[in-house]
């Protein structure tokens, strides 16, 4: 089976990651994570992951998702191109793309929001300034879904991690996620 690449980058968001990594866990389906280097990668939290690859020595053959999660800067990445390339050209191939709160600035970047609806954890004025979004596809839903792409705003990781596992067709408990009464 094909993987799902995730990627890490300084100050990812943790949080936003975490239903989805367990969805994907639940639905069996093998993860890679992929770093822009091969020294250890510190989240917004203060967690700090070792990648299994890099963007250099990633296997483009084995993966047929990609997954990004926001970071606390996320316009510090603007002039990575090695990073944007990376993302252009394994999005381009994927399945399914899934991004949430500010990331879907970096698949702008790399040309996979054109024509397409997307949401974004980003306000309209500092989408303008980037110069990257076509504004008449965005959305302010929450999760947004344009065929094999997925958008979602931060606070909204549980719905946008349920959406990625229907996307790949993954059989997970929707359920486990949803609060309940002590």
């Amino acid at each position: 089976m094909k993987k799902t690449a995730v990627l890490l980058y300084p100050k990812f968001s943790e949080y936003e990651l975490t239903v989805a990594l367990s969805i994907l866990m639940q639905g069996k389906k093998p993860v890679v994570t992929i770093g822009l280097n091969d020294r250890p990668v510190r989240g917004e939290a203060g967690l700090t992951c070792i990648p299994d690859t890099t963007i250099d020595q990633a296997n483009q053959a084995e993966i047929d998702s990609l997954l990004l999660t926001g970071c606390m800067d996320v316009l510090a990445l603007q002039n990575e191109a090695d990073l944007i390339e990376f993302i252009r050209k394994t999005g381009s191939n994927a399945s399914v793309i899934a991004s949430i709160s500010s990331s879907p600035f970096l698949l702008a970047k790399a040309g996979l929001l054109q024509g397409k609806k997307y949401t974004i954890g980003m306000t309209e004025e500092n989408r303008k300034k980037t110069g990257v979004f076509e504004a008449e596809n965005y959305s302010g839903e929450p999760v947004v879904r344009d065929g094999n792409l997925i958008t979602a705003t931060g606070r909204n990781f549980i719905q946008f991690g349920t959406v990625l596992g229907q996307a790949l067709n993954l059989s997970f408990d929707g359920q486990w996620y949803k609060g309940r009464a002590l």
